[in-house]
């Protein structure tokens, strides 16, 4: 049986800020943003990724303080190319740390913030340009692993 990991509550103030920021400035992609008179809920998953995030405004999403949620992690190909669209894009992010070469990539990291606060580690491992988990264009909103 497999088991797995495909939605993360993030703890966010604004919805429609955390909206704009993970789209327009992260680049996910948004799978939903869900309004009515009782409740507001957004679903975004990074490129290539089967697992999204999601934050809105029922009691499950506001147990936690916003801006609690620490060392979430991305991984990507290229960690020079992903800091350059971040900062690109206006995401402020931190300089980039090899913790060791000899591993082929897999210690070199940065890091960035959302608007409330919750923390992200962008982790490079060279090998998925030649095997993503997720073939092209999958995501968690339609994957069917």
């Amino acid at each position: 049986m497999n088991w797995t990991l495909e939605v993360v509550v993030l703890p966010v103030s604004d919805i429609d800020r955390s909206v704009a920021f993970y789209r327009d400035k992260v680049g996910f992609h948004l799978d939903h943003d869900t309004q009515n008179e009782h409740m507001h809920v957004a679903q975004l998953t990074p490129p290539g990724s089967g697992c999204s995030i999601v934050f809105g405004d029922l009691p499950a999403q506001r147990a936690m303080e916003p801006g609690s949620m620490k060392g979430l992690q991305l991984v990507v190909e290229d960690a020079q190319a992903a800091r350059q669209e971040l900062l690109d894009r206006g995401v402020e992010v931190s300089d980039i740390t090899v913790l060791d070469e000899r591993d082929g990539g897999t210690g070199t990291f940065f890091g960035f913030d959302d608007p409330d606060g919750n923390t992200w580690a962008v982790q490079e491992i060279k090998a998925r340009a030649a095997q993503p988990l997720i073939p092209e264009g999958a995501g968690a909103r339609d994957w069917a692993g």
